[in-house]
Order: structure tokens, then sequence, then C-alpha cells
């Protein structure tokens, strides 16, 4: 019976490995340093944001991802003088306001699996025309990875599958990079995760490696604006890896007066997603803004029928903010 147990429990790791491995969003257009590096301090403001996401809520082993994620940049402050090479005086900024830096850490469980992970993450960012700026991004990244075994018929210790490293949980080290293009108007991103294809041991005696396969994430999107107050913005993510077929996400989202969003997309793979956000200015702190977003995602799949969709949860806050969009244009 324990034979059948382990044969079962092999089968659905490579499955789960081979699929897709990273945590999966269905808000990332308000939050795109999750899948690109590049973007972390891309605005020019200093952001925090929280997600939960509850997949297929109600069926058990179903996926579920935490995530807390930091980015800032190191804006132009203060000016000082200097003597260029041409012995003239000249006013420099003390910083270049080039730089970003963000941190992004995650626990994702799916079924037997538990990772536990983080990003830390540098961007350079420059321009390339008046409004139009390009962003590099590098990121180091890395997870514990573990099985979820509590069943006392495991805990004897002359089962080498079940009492081998796998128990104690395994880090594995990465590496993302990205691409960014922002202007005004639209964005267009580009990312690579994963890029080092580190691999996992399973087992002591005669254990096998499983890859973490490459992902790669296209994105962009572009506003249309009509009236004084309202906006549309159609957009698209194209993603896959070396074992997940390509898949797509295409929507639009309507923003009215830049503190109100609804959107719906299609996900190739089966599932419409309806999104909302709003946002939040605190009439005490200045420059502050508070952001809340809610997701459902309704699947065609079989699945869809024992469970109660999946839901997702973010709370942002942005320091630098104001009325104006890219306020931070006046530092440049």
């Amino acid at each position: 019976m324990k034979k059948i147990v382990y044969i079962l429990i092999l089968i659905f790791l490579e499955q789960m490995l081979s699929a897709q491995q990273l945590p999966l969003y269905s808000q990332y257009l308000y939050n795109k340093f999750l899948i690109n590096p590049a973007h972390a301090g891309s605005d020019g403001f200093t952001s925090f944001n929280i997600t939960a996401r509850e997949q297929w809520v109600g069926y058990s082993g179903a996926p579920r991802t935490y995530s807390l994620s930091w980015q800032m940049r190191f804006l132009k402050r203060g000016y000082k003088l200097e003597q260029n090479i041409f012995d003239k005086t000249v006013y420099r900024p003390k910083t270049d306001g080039k730089v970003g830096l963000g941190a992004y850490i995650f626990s994702d469980k799916n079924g037997l699996v538990q990772r536990t992970g983080f990003q830390t993450s540098y961007s350079y960012h420059i321009w390339i025309k008046d409004y139009t700026q390009l962003s590099l991004g590098l990121a180091l990244t890395g997870y514990y990875f573990s099985l979820n075994l509590t069943d006392k018929s495991f805990e004897d210790p002359s089962e080498p599958f079940l009492t081998d490293n796998l128990r104690r949980g395994i880090f594995v080290p990465n590496a993302d990079f990205g691409v960014y293009l922002l202007n005004p108007r639209y964005d267009i991103g580009f990312s690579a995760q994963q890029i080092f294809g580190s691999s996992v041991k399973l087992g002591n005696a005669a254990y096998k490696n499983y890859t973490m396969y490459r992902h790669y994430y296209l994105f962009g999107s572009y506003n249309f604006r009509y009236g004084d107050k309202s906006e549309l913005e159609p957009a698209m993510l194209f993603k896959m890896s070396e074992e997940l077929m390509p898949q797509a996400d295409v929507g639009v989202t309507y923003i009215y007066n830049e503190g109100f969003w609804a959107g719906l997309a299609y996900r190739t793979s089966g599932a419409v997603i309806a999104n909302i956000r709003f946002k939040w200015i605190p009439s005490r702190v200045n420059m502050t803004s508070m952001f809340f977003g809610y997701a459902f995602d309704f699947t065609s799949n079989k699945i869809q029928s024992v469970t109660y969709g999946t839901h997702e949860l973010t709370v942002a806050l942005k320091f630098g903010d104001s009325a104006r969009r890219f306020r931070w244009l006046d530092r440049y």
C-alpha cells in the first residue's frame, strides 16, 4: 500500500514541477514588479503591495499565494557645485535619479508542495525620448522548497524517499531579468524568470533532478483617453515556459478620474477574470495614497463545479503620489 502511495506522490510531483512553477496573479497590471524586476522604481514612487490569492476556494489542496513587495527609486535630491572639464561651474544633482530597488517575498502552497521565496531587484532607468523611459532590471531570487507530509504512516525512518531532504526543505537559488519601456500612453515589458534553471534533488539513495524551468512574460498596454476623466486601457500578457504551453491574458480596463478601475479579461487556459480597484487619499498624510483591489476568476474547466471560484485581494500604499500623473518627470 505504501509503495502505491509513493508512486502517486512521485506522479503528483512530476506533474506539479513540469507545470507553471511560479505564483499566478490576476492583478499584475497594478503591480508589474511581480513579473518584471525592471519595473522597480520606474514610476518614481515608493510603494508597498500586499496580495492574497485563494485559488479554487472550497477545493482541498488548491493553490494559495501570499506576497509582500516593496519598490522605490533614488530620485534627484539636491544639487552641488562642480567644475567640469572646461573649468566651468555647473550644478549637478547629488544622485542621478536612475536607480531603482525592490524586494519581494511570497509563500505559495499547491497541494503537498510548499514554496517560500524572496527576490531582491536592481533596476536602471534611461530616458530615450522626451517622455519615454527604458528600464533594465536584474533580480536575485530563491525559495525554500518542501513537501508538507504530516501523515503518521510516513514517519518510518526506513523509508528513503520520505525521510530525505524533501522533508527538511531544499533552498533553490535563481535569477530573473527584465526590460521595461514606459510612456504616459503605453508600456511594454519582457522578463525571463528562473534563468539559471536550478534543480531540486528528490531522494537520498536514488535521487532524480527536477529542473526549475525558465518562464517568459511579455506584456503591454495602451491608454485611450476620452473626456476629461475617463480612460480605456486594453492590455495583454503572454506567458510560457519550457514545459508550459503558451498562455495569454487579454482584457480591457475602464479608468475614471485616475481613482477607480474596473476590468474584464480572458485567460486562454479557460478563465474569465473580473477585477475592481479604487484609490483613497488620506486627508492627513500629504502625497500618500492607498489602493484596494479585488479580482474574481471564473474558470470554464470542470473544477469550477466543485469550487467557489478564485479570489484575489490586494492592498497597496504609495508615497509621493499626487493628482498629477507622472509627477516624477518634474525631477528630471
